[in-house]
């Protein structure tokens, strides 16, 4: 299989789909800094902000942002390998999609990884299992690839995705927000760069140098750039019909991949984001993190800081994707602007 999974990378990569490519660059731009909200210029977007996590939270979080959620609606959604531990409570979900979404699909792609979701039966049956059954769920790539152009790439002229995301209108990136064991994060700009990206090209693609044998062999912040410019292809496709939700809930430094497998989590509960702006949402959601005490924080920030995952914010914003700088909004408290330290204020130690 790893064979076969090398020779199709080969004959893409020769195809002239790919930009001209450099060298592996050195990790450790100044693009992987953290900048301080002080420090930061350009406009400011809007993010509302919960505590409440629950369906019910969910349901105002969406509503502050769903102005432009019409006809055929894609809800990308991380559904986690069998009986993961992390992922977005299935009751919330369904909540908000018969409340606000009826008629929307879940949308997911099989993985690149060998695991619950390689292949299409059987993602289908890890649907089952972890409860995705009260709606339809569009495995994207089930029936072939279609490609989207990435505008100004670096890496990329276009993105390879599901064929089936060209047949929905309109866009909700729903992410559970956590670590990630490459990008070092995984937020809404995960979600659809990965989560769009088909299991056997595009994230073929993403995940590997050309020339390289080994098909996770990629410099951090490469790859940080990769994912991103395929978010863009995808967000791009839908132009302004599209929104995000994070939820910051069970923040274990492993992603949804890893399933049972995932490292235990010691952060903080928080609460549930939304917004209409993709690097102001990510942003926001690190801020967080960041804003957190020095024990409360410990595991997250190496974890992005060691996988140089704050290159995904920077280059975003190098791709003209959103704004760093924000309004938080505080929905249990009248709509007051708030900081990410008074968001932070006062959190519970994470238990089981």
């Amino acid at each position: 299989m790893k064979r076969n999974i090398v020779i199709i990378l080969f004959s893409f990569f020769i195809s002239g789909v790919m930009t001209a490519q450099p060298q592996k660059p050195a990790a450790g731009t100044d693009g992987n800094k953290y900048v301080p909200y002080e420090q930061r210029t350009g406009n400011e977007s809007v993010v509302y902000f919960t505590r409440s996590l629950s369906a019910e939270g969910l349901i105002k979080a969406y509503e502050q942002v769903n102005e432009k959620m019409a006809g055929h609606v894609a809800v990308k959604l991380h559904t986690g390998e069998k009986n993961g531990p992390n992922i977005i409570p299935r009751e919330w979900v369904k909540a908000l999609m018969q409340k606000d979404l009826p008629g929307a699909n879940i949308i997911e792609t099989n993985t690149y990884y060998e695991g619950d979701r390689y292949t299409t039966p059987k993602h289908r049956q890890t649907l089952q299992v972890n409860g995705w059954t009260f709606c339809p769920v569009d495995i994207i790539d089930e029936q072939g690839t279609t490609t989207l152009p990435v505008e100004g790439g670096k890496w990329f002229k276009k993105m390879s995705v599901g064929s089936h995301l060209t047949n929905y209108d309109a866009m909700l990136a729903l992410t559970h927000f956590k670590g990630h064991t490459q990008g070092g994060f995984g937020g809404s700009n995960k979600n659809i760069g990965i989560g769009c990206a088909d299991g056997r090209i595009g994230k073929a693609w993403i995940h590997t140098t050309p020339g390289q044998p080994n098909q996770w062999d990629i410099a951090e912040e490469e790859f940080m750039e990769r994912m991103t410019e395929s978010t863009k292809a995808t967000i791009d496709y839908f132009g302004g019909r599209v929104c995000y939700v994070n939820v910051m809930r069970n923040m274990s430094v492993s992603c949804d991949c890893e399933g049972v497998a995932a490292q235990p989590v010691v952060t903080p509960n928080v609460g549930i984001l939304s917004s209409t702006d993709i690097l102001a949402i990510d942003q926001a959601c690190v801020d967080l993190i960041y804003a957190m005490t020095a024990e409360e924080h410990r595991a997250m920030l190496e974890r992005i800081e060691s996988r140089h995952g704050l290159r995904q914010l920077s280059y975003m914003k190098e791709m003209g994707m959103g704004n760093n700088r924000y309004v938080l909004i505080d929905l249990d408290n009248g709509g007051k602007r708030i900081t990410a330290a008074e968001a932070v204020k006062g959190l519970k130690p994470f238990k089981k």
